[in-house]
């Protein structure tokens, strides 16, 4: 009983930071040399096409430009690279299968028989590029994603929280 108490426990502490994590990936072109990029501007043609509200276009920007500046990058009307952004949005469907272990002591006559439980979360990514100024070639492109929050307090903390995560990768380490 202590063993099955401990695996709920455990499950439930496992899917609360699941939920609230930001999954990354990233990929670049093993070509381009980092080194040489020390500023950035965005491309307001791919930030427009972005399908998110103004308002959260803004928080992305700001945690983008925040992140960059402790990078050592500034923004210029000259950049070395071009940053844009395209989003996502879709809803994640789980579903968990219990089986029916009885609950308190003594006999059960549910024991054995299963239930389903299933959730529905708006789930996003986002997706940022850079790219070459010169070359106008995309040079490295990360992507995060994970749960939304429609609670508008947290939203600014969890954008800042996907930004963050995506930039770790950026510039890739060779």
């Amino acid at each position: 009983m202590k063993t099955f108490k401990f695996l709920s426990v455990l499950f439930l502490v496992a899917t609360f930071f699941s939920c609230s994590s930001v999954r990354v990936n990233a990929d670049y072109d093993k070509k381009a040399n980092f080194e040489n990029y020390k500023s950035y501007a965005y491309l307001k043609s791919g930030v427009d096409k972005a399908e998110i509200s103004d308002l959260d276009k803004k928080r992305i920007l700001y945690a983008i430009d925040e992140v960059m500046a402790t990078k050592g990058f500034t923004k210029s009307e000259n950049p070395d690279v071009l940053v844009s952004i395209f989003t996502k949005e879709r809803e994640r469907v789980d579903v968990y299968n219990n089986v029916g272990f009885g609950w308190g002591w003594g006999w059960n006559p549910w024991w054995g028989m299963g239930y389903s439980n299933v959730s529905t979360s708006p789930e996003g990514i986002l997706f940022i590029d850079i790219i070459d100024a010169n070359t106008k070639e995309l040079v490295w492109q990360g992507e995060g994603s994970g749960y939304l929050t429609k609670n508008t307090e947290k939203k600014e903390e969890r954008i800042k929280e996907f930004v963050s995560k995506i930039l770790e990768q950026y510039p890739p380490q060779k």
